[in-house]
C-alpha cells in the first residue's frame, strides 16, 4: 500500500527544497537576461552619443558581450542548483566537437565574420553591392551580414560568402558621378544641346561644382550624336539628381527644338 503520509511529506520536503531553488533560479535567470539586455540597450544608446566610437565594432561586440553574459548567469545558476559542471564541461565539450563537425560551414562564417571586422570593406549604414545584391548595411551578426534593398526586402547574406566575394561600397568615399547619356539627331546643333545641359548642371542645387561637371560629345552612333553627362553629387542625393537630370533635359530639349532620335528603317522598292 502507498504510504500517503511519507509521499506527501517528501514533496512538502522537495518543495521546500530543491523545488524552492529551482523556482528562485528560473526568477534570477528571468531577471539577469531582463538585466542584461537593459544594460545592453543603455550602453548602444549612450555610445550613438558619442561620435567617434564605430557603431559598426559597438553593435557586434555588444551583441558578442550579451551572449557571453547570459552563458555566464546559466552556468552560475546551474552552480547555484548544486549540478556537478564537472559532468556538464565534459558533455558540453563533447558536443562541441559533434557541433563543430556538423557546422563546418558556420564556423567558416564566424572566421568571415572576423574578417569583415578586421578589414573593414564597409560599415553599418554603407550601402553596398556583394553577391549579387545591392543594399543598405544594416547589420553585421556573427554568420550574416544583413542588407535592406532599396525597395525594402531584408537579405541575408552568409559571411564567409561576404568575405570572399568582390564588394562594391558606394558610401566610402560620399561622393558619386552621375553617368548619364542623352542622344540627339544628327540634324540638331549639339553645340546648343550641350550648352542647354550645362545649364540645367549650374541651375541644379544638388550638382557639385567641385569637381566640375563633364558635358561632352561621347559617340557618333547609328542614327544619333551621344551627349555624355556626367556631374558630381553627396552619395544621398544621387538617385534626386539622377531622376531630376533625365526629365529636366527632356523638357528643355523640347523647348527648344532639340529633336531626339528614334530608330528608322527606310525601305526601297524596286520594280523589275
Amino acid at each position: 500500500m502507498i504510504e500517503w503520509e511519507k509521499l506527501i511529506n517528501s514533496i512538502i520536503e522537495w518543495a521546500t527544497g530543491t523545488g524552492l531553488k529551482i523556482l528562485v533560479a528560473i526568477v534570477l535567470l528571468y531577471v539577469s537576461f531582463k538585466l542584461i539586455n537593459y544594460v545592453a540597450k543603455k550602453i548602444e544608446r549612450n555610445s550613438r552619443k558619442i561620435h567617434k566610437l564605430d557603431k559598426t565594432l559597438t553593435t557586434t561586440l555588444l551583441y558578442l558581450g550579451k551572449i557571453v553574459a547570459k552563458c555566464l548567469a546559466v552556468i552560475c545558476l546551474i552552480g547555484y542548483l548544486g549540478i556537478d559542471t564537472s559532468g556538464l564541461t565534459a558533455l558540453v565539450t563533447s558536443l562541441g566537437v559533434c557541433v563543430g563537425l556538423a557546422v563546418n560551414g558556420t564556423l567558416s562564417n564566424l572566421a568571415g565574420g572576423a574578417l569583415l571586422l578586421i578589414t573593414r570593406p564597409f560599415k553599418i549604414d554603407d550601402y553596398i553591392e556583394v553577391a549579387g545584391y545591392g543594399g543598405t548595411v544594416e547589420d553585421i551578426r556573427i554568420v550574416t551580414t544583413k542588407l535592406v534593398t532599396a525597395d525594402n526586402k531584408v537579405v541575408y547574406i552568409p559571411n564567409s560568402t561576404v568575405s570572399t566575394s568582390c564588394i562594391v561600397n558606394y558610401s566610402e568615399k560620399g561622393l558619386r558621378r552621375v553617368d548619364l547619356v542623352f542622344s540627339i539627331d544628327y540634324s540638331a546643333d549639339f553645340s546648343r544641346a550641350k550648352s542647354i545641359i550645362d545649364n540645367i548642371l549650374q541651375e541644379h542645387e544638388k550638382v557639385l561644382k567641385s569637381p566640375p561637371p563633364t558635358v561632352r560629345v561621347i559617340s557618333q552612333s547609328d542614327s544619333s550624336i551621344d551627349i555624355c553627362c556626367r556631374p558630381w553629387v553627396n552619395g544621398d542625393d544621387y538617385w534626386d539628381v539622377y531622376f531630376d537630370l533625365t526629365e529636366e533635359v527632356k523638357k528643355r530639349f523640347d523647348k527648344e527644338g532639340i529633336e531626339i532620335p528614334f530608330p528608322q528603317l527606310d525601305v526601297h522598292i524596286s520594280n523589275k
